[in-house]
């Protein structure tokens, strides 16, 4: 017999679909609408300079992590690596086109 735990959950699960389907019907109908924007080389030299600047402060920030030091110690440090080029707390991309 099911406890009342999982079944809440299945029932939870079976709800989320409706919804996870509407998320997908709208993400697909953005992409065809929205025409893509063509890059010059330039702009795309720069994306890849941004992405490997990240890399660089995620690798710093890993290697921060594996070396014992405090999670905030670490956080704080790629916070201050990613100023300017990214967002948020833990240096999501930023992107400027």
């Amino acid at each position: 017999m099911k406890s009342a735990a999982s079944h809440f959950s299945a029932a939870k699960s079976v709800a989320l679909i409706p919804l996870l389907s509407l998320g997908l019907w709208v993400g697909a109908s953005f992409a065809q609408s929205a025409p893509a924007a063509a890059h010059s080389s330039k702009e795309i030299q720069e994306d890849i300079a941004r992405h490997r600047a990240m890399s660089a402060a995620h690798e710093a920030a890993a290697k921060c992590l594996e070396s014992g030091r405090k999670e905030d110690v670490c956080v704080k440090e790629l916070t201050a690596a990613c100023k300017g080029l990214a967002v948020g707390k833990y240096c999501g991309m930023k992107h400027v086109h």
